[in-house]
């Protein structure tokens, strides 16, 4: 009885300490989740390069980490610089009255007056939608400004952050065999269930990320270049912006080209309008349609619309990073699914006992 109550409070205590220490650790979690992604990423890379010199697995962590940096890290922090430059240039425009949003929604009416048609029937009033519209405009970049000012404030903070993905990151490639058969260890699922659990998260981490970066960048690229192609203003602003909007599947950079092209048809720039019409269809939507499948759904099993709702509740709740985790929360909860129907129902619907 004695050593029954010793190992309750044991437990207990071991919980209270787990909880206290993962608040302690919760300002920390962007960098860490970052950290373990980029770890499993480039751990291939690591597994390489210490085969071939099982002697130094500091300095061969440490060129892991350099290579990362470079491929990924730097070219980040350059497009970011000159997507925050851009974007406060633009609003700054907007503000000023050198763009005129108001007039551009007129035009667009104007030029296809079935919209106008279309929304009456609907019952809609055209000056609240169009209110509407530029309030939601001009909210979007009084948030991309505020965000800017914020991290240009904050750049001392980032860079801490930064600083410490990267340190982890260099410990995790080194030792990351090591931790992992520790957790195995420590954890009370059962050893195959662990390994199951762990290989589902490498695989999801690795497919999403990389899947889902791989198209968002081609088709933010894409799109970019046809904007610049164009002489369309800042097309590096719109060309990041569809970036981050490719993250979204079925939805994506649409949302930029085609509003782009609807407004170029309403001004009379028609061939313009049909060049980045045509692109947009062909190119850029082909790119969604052909890569992400093959780059996310078929690695990580999930169907479209859970890759959809998880992609997009992961990015209202953990901001840009739930991407990444929105999917891979999907992911762990159907692999845990999946174990409890095999091991704990029976093939006839019952209980197993």
């Amino acid at each position: 009885m004695h050593e029954k109550l010793e190992r309750r409070s044991f437990i207990l205590a071991l919980l209270l300490v787990t909880l206290a220490f993962t608040l302690l650790l919760k300002p920390f979690f962007t960098p860490i989740f970052w950290a373990c992604a980029i770890a499993l990423i480039f751990f291939p890379v690591y597994r390489y390069l210490i085969g071939r010199f099982p002697r130094w697995p500091n300095l061969m962590a440490l060129l892991t980490l350099l290579l990362c940096i470079v491929l990924v890290v730097i070219p980040v922090l350059a497009v970011a610089s000159s997507f925050i430059n851009q974007a406060a240039t633009f609003y700054q425009k907007i503000q000023s009255g050198q763009i005129d949003l108001s007039q551009q929604i007129e035009q667009v009416r104007n030029a296809f007056p079935g919209i106008n048609a279309a929304l009456e029937r609907t019952g809609l009033d055209l000056e609240q939608v169009k209110q509407r519209l530029l309030g939601g405009l001009m909210n979007a970049g009084s948030f991309l400004a505020k965000n800017a000012l914020a991290l240009g404030q904050n750049t001392l903070n980032f860079f801490v952050m930064l600083g410490l993905m990267t340190y982890l990151t260099f410990f995790l490639l080194r030792d990351g065999e090591k931790l992992v058969d520790l957790l195995i260890r420590a954890l009370p699922l059962g050893d195959e269930r662990e390994h199951l659990l762990l290989a589902k998260f490498a695989e999801v981490t690795r497919a999403t990320i990389k899947g889902n970066l791989v198209v968002a960048v081609t088709q933010g690229t894409l799109g970019g270049l046809i904007f610049w192609i164009l002489g369309l203003p800042a097309p590096l602003l719109w060309g990041v912006l569809m970036t981050l909007l490719s993250l979204l599947p079925a939805i994506g950079a649409a949302l930029i080209w085609f509003p782009a092209a609807i407004y170029l048809y309403a001004i009379g720039d028609i061939v313009k309008a049909s060049i980045l019409m045509l692109f947009g269809f062909v190119v850029i939507s082909l790119v969604d349609n052909l890569l992400r499948p093959i780059l996310v759904g078929r690695d990580t099993k999930l169907p479209d619309y859970i890759v959809l709702f998880s992609t997009v509740g992961g990015l209202m709740m953990f901001g840009i990073s739930g991407f990444a985790i929105g999917p891979l929360l999907a992911a762990l909860f159907m692999a845990f699914w999946e174990i409890f129907m095999r091991e704990f129902v029976s093939t006839s619907g019952g209980a197993a006992t």
